[in-house]
Formats: structure tokens, C-alpha cells, sequence
């Protein structure tokens, strides 16, 4: 008899018993995406996600893409899996303009609108998306793109 068994995408969630860094607002955020990036961000273009519980306080984070010089690809099956495998109850995205321009793209914004509209089915809140450059950054949520 052959085994049917399905494919199953595993995430282990091991609360860590060290201090965790609670969100209160775009800085805070850009701190921590700071603090994890890596050194390519005048390079090439990378999307990240924090996982944050009801408190605002990061569970974690995970890449969710590396690209080019000028885009990167965000699968959405992939991160709405990471979402509910993790218990997310917020998140924040973010990604970084190698070019040092920090206005939303088209692409940037409509990528929120549909982030936005898939994780509020699944009552999963999309609290900020970042744009950082090498030395600044801006907020979707600030600039009112994000409602």
C-alpha cells in the first residue's frame, strides 16, 4: 500500500525567554530591521518581515526575498504561511532602495494593497511597510498609504 502522505510546510515556534524589543512606532521599527539587515542594502534589494504578537512585541522575523538592483519579489502564498504558522498577530514589512530613493513606488504600493487585503482575511494585521536606504527611511503607515 503506498503511503499518501502531503508535503507540509514546518515552523517550529520556541518563545524565546530573552527580553523582546516592543514596536511603538516607525522608528522603532527601522531600528530593528537596522539591526538584522544585511550589508547589501546599498546593493541590491531585499524584503523582510517582523512577526509581532498583541502586544506589538517581535516573536521574531524571517527574509522573505533577495532581488536585483531595483526589485525584489515577495511571494504571497509564502509569507501568508509564515503568518499562520507562527501565530502572528501584526507584522511589518520592509525593503530597501539600493538607489537611496525613498519614495514608494507603484509597485511598492499596489504590493501593499494586496499584502494588506490577503492578511485582513486571515485577521492578520499589516501594521507598516518601511522603505529603508542606506542612511534613512520612510514609512507607508506615516505617510498615510497604509489605512
Amino acid at each position: 500500500m503506498k503511503n499518501n502522505t502531503i508535503a507540509e510546510v514546518h515552523v517550529n515556534y520556541l518563545p524565546k525567554k530573552q527580553k523582546q524589543l516592543k514596536v511603538s512606532c516607525s522608528n522603532d521599527a527601522e531600528g530593528f530591521f537596522r539591526s538584522i539587515w544585511s550589508d547589501q542594502i546599498s546593493y541590491r534589494e531585499e524584503m523582510y518581515v517582523a512577526l509581532l504578537n498583541r502586544a506589538n512585541m517581535i516573536l521574531g522575523y524571517n527574509k522573505l526575498s533577495v532581488g536585483g538592483t531595483s526589485s525584489t519579489v515577495v511571494d504571497m502564498k509564502m509569507l501568508m504561511q509564515l503568518l499562520l504558522k507562527t501565530n502572528t498577530h501584526s507584522f511589518i514589512l520592509c525593503h530597501n532602495h539600493p538607489s537611496g530613493h525613498l519614495k514608494a513606488s507603484h509597485q511598492d504600493k499596489e504590493l501593499t494593497k494586496q499584502v494588506k487585503a490577503a492578511s485582513k482575511l486571515l485577521d492578520i494585521q499589516l501594521l507598516d511597510h518601511l522603505i529603508l536606504s542606506a542612511d534613512s527611511y520612510i514609512s507607508m503607515a506615516d505617510e498615510g498609504e497604509i489605512k
